[in-house]
């Protein structure tokens, strides 16, 4: 089948009187089971599919999207005319790249698509049920969730790659409640190999609500500035959402400021810090071989011991930029052109034991889980799901609504000892103009100096 498919992509466009076009088909199923406490809110499966063109002439890049394959030869029509209209203000031009022709499929170990979606719902009524279960546990939201993608790519340099992605996960929260006080705190089990991931896994649901009920009895931490001991969860988010994203070139091309900052070989933070994307990495949530330009993707050292050596590009901006391409450009799905995306990035594991960063926080805060967070230039603000006093070199009691604030630069010049311990996300998002499920992060334990904390 998949060599008919990209036979036929391949014949839309061909003799095409362009300097470049390519055409991605993909169809995606998606499964998706919700509960909301004990009652089913949803059971879904269904299967979509579609097709983007793109068109570089003359400069100008044209983009166009529809759903079937009659309307194709519109497709190319109209991104032709869009190309034009922006061939007199751009001056674009693509990163050469040799064509390829490969086929990846999905490598499982058990396949979703041979469990019934009867044991896919009581999986997830289990779990969802030993959270409802405990004491003070109010509420639960805890949904199954998986993405079958099977694209096809072509272009006229003659490169023609099929390739199927998994990510299967079952996440949510669970809400606990002691008079007027209410907590919440967030689940998730899954990744990209099948379903081993979700099995026998009873125990990270029943921990997750055992901690929120602890949290009701937590106080809040006091507004401040601290010695802070991230865990990898925070790590993760601090190099995605404050660094990951200025290291993807479209973000910066166009900003001066932030491009002269951020020139390679300049020395941005101490040597302590690593930070690594790598999107090769067998069996992780984040892996995949070619991107949408069916670019294959390489691990990116972005900050080697505080030095920025590398960045994220797309075939236009290695082009603008002069540097190498990476093959990070990715699509939420069909309906969507490509742009840069960061895949799995974390920082590198140090030598530091856990005792060992207490020790050397000695008084300061220990800040656990991500819980989201916003950031505007350089400077971003991190909720974090709970956390704990360190005093002496020792956890001391758990404090609860805790925001992480700061700049991006003066961050990266206070990062103190890193951890040797190491652990990715199973669940993955990035909201960057369109959903990434399969953006990873995380990484190892991390001190971060004079860091500011809003509390009460």
């Amino acid at each position: 089948m998949q060599e008919e498919i990209l036979s036929r992509c391949q014949s839309f466009i061909e003799n095409q009187d362009v300097d470049f076009i390519d055409l991605r088909y993909e169809i995606v199923k998606e499964t998706a089971i919700k509960f909301e406490s004990s009652a089913i809110k949803d059971v879904s499966s269904n299967t979509t599919d579609g097709y983007v063109v793109r068109v570089l002439n003359n400069g100008g890049l044209g983009i166009t999207m529809v759903s079937k394959p009659e309307d194709i030869p519109w497709a190319i029509n109209r991104a032709k005319e869009a190309a034009q209209v922006i061939s007199g203000e751009a001056d674009m031009s693509f990163a050469d790249v040799p064509p390829v022709k490969d086929s990846i499929p999905v490598s499982l170990k058990i396949d979703p698509r041979n469990i019934s979606l009867e044991d896919k719902l009581k999986l997830t009524k289990k779990y969802n049920d030993i959270m409802l279960e405990q004491p003070e546990i109010s509420s639960t939201t805890v949904g199954y969730n998986e993405v079958f993608r099977q694209k096809f790519y072509v272009n006229s340099e003659g490169s023609e790659i099929f390739q199927e992605l998994m990510t299967v996960s079952i996440s949510g929260e669970a809400v606990a409640t002691r008079g007027d006080l209410s907590q919440n705190i967030r689940v998730s089990i899954g990744g990209s190999t099948g379903m081993e991931n979700l099995y026998n896994r009873e125990d990270v649901f029943k921990k997750r609500a055992e901690l929120v009920r602890e949290m009701l009895g937590a106080e809040p931490v006091k507004s401040g500035t601290y010695t802070v001991l991230l865990n990898g969860s925070m790590t993760g988010l601090l190099a995605h959402e404050a660094f990951g994203h200025f290291s993807e070139a479209d973000l910066i091309e166009n900003n001066k400021s932030l491009r002269d900052k951020m020139q390679l070989d300049t020395k941005l933070g101490t040597e302590n810090i690593t930070i690594i994307a790598d999107s090769t990495i067998s069996g992780d949530l984040g892996i995949y071989k070619y991107d949408d330009e069916g670019v294959p993707v390489k691990k990116i050292t972005l900050m080697d011991k505080g030095v920025l050596t590398g960045r994220l590009h797309s075939r236009k901006t290695a082009a603008s930029f002069n540097e190498p391409i990476t093959g990070h450009m990715v699509a939420e799905d069909y309906r969507y052109a490509p742009i840069i995306r960061m895949g799995t990035i974390f920082v590198q594991p140090g030598e530091n034991s856990f005792e060992d960063l207490l020790s050397q926080v000695g008084n300061g805060l220990y800040i656990c889980d991500a819980k989201g967070g916003q950031t505007t230039g350089g400077n971003f603000t991190f909720g974090a799901q709970y956390g704990y006093l360190i005093k002496d070199g020792k956890i001391g009691p758990m404090v609860r609504d805790i925001n992480m604030m700061g700049n991006l630069f003066t961050t990266l010049e206070n990062i103190g000892a890193v951890g040797d311990d190491f652990k990715l996300s199973e669940r993955g998002g990035c909201g960057k103009g369109q959903t990434n499920i399969k953006s990873a992060h995380g990484g190892p334990h991390m001190i971060v100096k004079e860091t500011v904390v809003g509390g009460v």
